[in-house]
């Protein structure tokens, strides 16, 4: 591991050609993966990552590079070849001590799950591997997994700063298939968090998830086709949020909007949104899937608010990326690994809580599609327009939910889309996923309440709407 002197040696030799910021990121990561399909183990195998990447920034420049070689010699080398994209003076005074910052820890406490034997794993895959393949016989293929990863991590930087911070997180990871007559349907869940091995043996009902994840995707084997047209769309608490995450989030990120590539670049206290939206991203719940002490830039984390009322309110922003925007970093900075520049990420992003419950949301749509989860989906970030697949969904008639449809996938723009969500429920919940962007694939939560879209663009294969 590198110690102060070597860190502090390290960072003087990379600011004598000009740059004025300088920062090592040095990090070791433990991985373990166990996956049991249909009830035989396929992989347990854990592995051992370590590597010190070094990022030097000079106005509105920077450079990065990594090495996994963190002796002298080896970080003397990568000083020395990134510095040399720099040839003006020494701008700072030279670092002579490097002070630990202290990290406030807001988490619970709670079991580590590299503590856990691999056969209680096992086990715990096996028997979620019985009981789903013994839900219908028409499920073909089930693979449970089990995905464990602890980071510790070092910050070194030219404020003469030293941040320590550890990371472990758990993933369980349901993926089935079903067949009939030639038609198959594939369902995935994946709840994940860092609060140990007590989160998935206490706190996750895992016999309510199985049955969920079994049933549902039998419902959507047997559902029709989805129709076509343009009507309202109800949309489900939790993992609906990726919508609003990935059509609208991404947008906010200071990556985006420093550089004009956002539709919502100098919106800043402007309206976007109608006027029941608010949203939040907030890296401070304990223990939460997308949640950090710090950033990658030693940043405390924070509940930052995005939109208040349909107001613009603020974006997400890292210290290099706001120096384009004239604003501090907010505690946005993030990446997968030692291998990635940091830059704007989101953490736990989600739309707060409204006034209605969702059975007033849903008697008060006369004709639509309720939207219960989705599969994925694509964005453009410089024009806001977006398109998400459903992985379950109904038909909603008289203001109530009806026949099940597959294959339904939503199509709008972000502008267009905050503007039409004309009811906000009370149900906040939040789901888990992994969101790739430039700095990497990390762990994010997405979330919001049961929301209604007055009006949005549904593609489909099925009839008329009014048909069904």
């Amino acid at each position: 591991m590198i110690n102060k002197k070597l860190a502090t040696y390290i960072l003087n030799l990379s600011l004598e050609t000009g740059a004025d910021f300088a920062e090592i990121y040095e990090e070791e990561t433990i991985d373990k993966n166990v996956r049991v399909v249909n009830g035989l183990v396929e992989n347990a195998a854990s592995s051992i990552s370590y590597g010190v990447g070094l990022r030097l920034l000079n106005g509105l420049k920077s450079v990065y590079g990594y090495t996994n070689d963190s002796s002298k010699k080896g970080l003397e080398k990568l000083a020395l070849s990134l510095r040399g994209a720099f040839s003006e003076e020494r701008k700072i005074p030279e670092i002579k001590e490097l002070t630990i910052e202290k990290v406030k820890n807001f988490y619970n406490k709670c079991t580590s799950l590299l503590t856990i034997s691999t056969d209680d794993i096992v086990s715990l895959l096996k028997n979620v591997n019985k009981e789903i393949l013994s839900y219908d016989n028409r499920i073909v293929k089930s693979t449970a997994s089990f995905s464990i990863s602890k980071t510790t991590s070092h910050i070194f930087n030219s404020n003469s700063k030293i941040f320590n911070n550890t990371k472990e997180y758990g993933r369980l990871g349901l993926l089935s298939i079903a067949s009939q007559n030639g038609k198959m349907e594939m369902r995935f869940d994946g709840p994940g968090s860092q609060s140990g091995w007590e989160f998935f043996t206490k706190t996750l009902d895992l016999n309510n998830l199985i049955k969920e994840h079994s049933s549902k995707l039998i419902l959507m084997l047997e559902a029709k086709e989805c129709p076509s047209g343009k009507f309202p769309v109800v949309i489900g608490n939790g993992w609906g949020g990726v919508i609003f995450h990935e059509a609208c989030g991404h947008q906010l990120e200071a990556s985006a909007v420093g550089k004009n590539m956002s539709v919502f670049s100098g919106m800043l206290n402007k309206q976007i949104a109608n006027t029941c939206v608010t949203a939040y991203d907030d890296g401070t719940i304990p223990n939460e899937w997308g949640s950090n002490l710090i950033d990658d830039e030693g940043h405390p984390t924070q509940k930052n608010l995005l939109i208040e009322n349909g107001i613009l309110k603020g974006y997400l922003i890292d210290d290099f990326t706001g120096r384009r925007m004239n604003m501090k970093g907010n505690g946005a900075c993030r990446r997968e690994s030692y291998k990635y520049e940091p830059t704007s990420r989101m953490s736990n992003t989600y739309i707060a809580p409204g006034k209605y419950t969702p059975e007033e949301i849903i008697a008060n749509t006369k004709l639509g599609i309720y939207a219960k989860s989705f599969n994925g989906g694509s964005v453009d970030p410089t024009t806001g327009d977006f398109n998400f697949g459903c992985s379950e969904a109904y038909i909603i008639k008289d203001g109530k939910i009806t026949t099940p449809v597959r294959g339904a996938t939503l199509v709008g723009n972000a502008k267009d889309i905050l503007k039409h969500i004309d009811m906000v429920g009370n149900d906040l919940a939040l789901g888990q996923g992994m969101c790739g962007a430039a700095s990497g694939s990390i762990p994010v939560d997405v979330g919001q309440p049961t929301i209604r879209v007055d009006e949005i663009s549904v593609g489909g294969r099925g009839g008329d709407i009014h048909e069904y």
